[in-house]
């Protein structure tokens, strides 16, 4: 009797009693929004308060690319063509860096949301999964930037002898966010394939199974996605997503074997 009692609460889930009613949803969906969007307002204001470094920050790779090249191949100085164009220049840069900012908050309310439709073990993810979000698209970001001057050298570089680059400063921006934004997301990748693994969507098997078409379909991918469409910032994007694509195997492989080994010792 004692044994059955200590196999029903180890695995206990979720009862009819603790599921949410679709009001309790949606007032649950409000709540994770609002604390997203506050944390949000909170970084688009430090970004604006930082924002002739962060600025800087920015426009470093086009300023060292232009320096190592001379002023015959590109220009370093942004050009604004409106008189709104530097309001606007900078709202953007605040609303980019303060979404990334507040990064950590928003994948933890995301997180949150989703839990009440897990199991009591699959629960225990939380931290791993927002530390990782977090940590993936910041290394997505670091890979955009450090591309950058590559793209740029690249795509001034087509426009033939003779032709002096002077960029918008919107534009700059634009793409600079486009990039991050790109790699950020495509850098999340394998926290994805491991969700749908931990949830039984996907099994390591059916990744294994289908390698090949996942790399093929990776690399046209990044081709797509890639806002600068340079060669040197697709495959910046494509390998690390093929290498994650095979770590993601492996995790789902260590999932699986813990999932059994603690089915058979309920058993």
């Amino acid at each position: 009797m004692k044994l059955s009692l200590k196999r029903e609460k180890r695995t206990k889930v979720a009862t009819p009693e603790d599921r949410m009613t679709l009001t309790e949803h949606l007032a649950e969906l409000r709540t994770r929004i609002i604390r997203a969007l506050l944390a949000m307002v909170l970084g688009v204001t430090v970004v604006m308060a930082f924002y002739g470094q962060v600025l800087r920050f920015l426009t470093q790779p086009y300023v060292d690319l232009c320096a190592r090249r001379g002023p015959d191949f590109c220009v370093a100085d942004l050009q604004y063509l409106s008189p709104l164009e530097g309001f606007s220049t900078r709202l953007s840069i605040s609303t980019y860096g303060g979404i990334i900012l507040a990064l950590p908050v928003i994948m933890w309310q995301i997180w949150r949301f989703i839990v009440p439709a897990l199991h009591t073990k699959e629960k225990q993810y939380a931290i791993p999964f927002v530390l990782s979000t977090v940590a993936l698209f910041a290394l997505g970001a670091y890979v955009a930037y450090w591309t950058l001057d590559k793209a740029l050298e690249f795509l001034i570089s087509w426009a033939g002898p003779g032709v002096e680059a002077n960029f918008q400063i919107s534009k700059y921006i634009s793409l600079v966010g486009l990039m991050v934004a790109a790699f950020g997301i495509a850098f999340e990748f394998p926290v994805l394939l491991v969700f749908l693994q931990l949830v039984g969507v996907l099994t390591p098997q059916m990744l294994l199974k289908g390698w090949r078409y996942a790399i093929m379909a990776i690399f046209v991918i990044a081709a797509v996605i890639t806002p600068s469409g340079d060669p040197y910032s697709m495959l910046a994007l494509a390998l690390p997503m093929s290498l994650f694509y095979m770590l993601s195997i492996v995790i789902g492989l260590i999932i699986q074997k813990r999932k059994r080994a603690a089915a058979a010792a309920a058993d």
